[in-house]
């Protein structure tokens, strides 16, 4: 396993991935219009082309043998759902699921800590569905606390996330 910075070349990967990943964590019971919509709007190989032009984005990638298998976004400026909380967000956290338990997500954490640190910020905050105990575990064994609860909106749909705090 590499890890190294995400190059422009990598969107549509990162789009792949996300869709993957996303689709595979909070769809439980089938694939509708709606997600699918959802999903392949929001992951798009030019947002993501976008995010890596954006320099208060940073993106990390873990490379295995045959390609990428996972990344962290780091967002700076971004103004957390709940109080006392800094401005840099651990924006996405994505291990293809066959890749689980390599230890990527630590790595990749741990890369994204040290850089808010290095960046100045004294916390970081994160966010994730209420329902995805995996990542909330996980989450909480790496330092992390639940502060509060928010919503992740699709159109007129709320879906209950929790917020998460760790102290650098």
């Amino acid at each position: 396993m590499t890890i190294r910075i995400a190059r422009p070349s990598d969107a549509a990967i990162l789009a792949a991935i996300s869709i993957e990943v996303w689709l595979g964590t909070y769809i439980r019971r089938g694939v509708n219009a709606f997600f699918a919509d959802y999903a392949l709007s929001e992951f798009t190989a030019a947002r993501f082309f976008a995010l890596l032009e954006n320099p208060k984005e940073h993106i990390w990638v873990s490379e295995n043998e045959d390609g990428l298998d996972g990344f962290i976004r780091v967002s700076e400026g971004q103004v957390a759902p709940i109080a006392d909380c800094s401005t840099t967000e651990i924006s996405t956290l994505y291990v293809q699921p066959r890749h689980h338990g390599k230890g990527i997500g630590f790595q990749l954490l741990k890369l994204g800590l040290a850089f808010a640190r290095q960046s100045g910020s004294t916390s970081v905050w994160l966010t994730t569905n209420s329902e995805n105990a995996p990542a909330i575990g996980f989450y909480l064994r790496q330092g992390f606390e639940k502060v509060g609860t928010t919503d992740f909106r699709i159109q007129d749909q709320a879906y209950r996330n929790d917020v998460f705090k760790r102290v650098l």
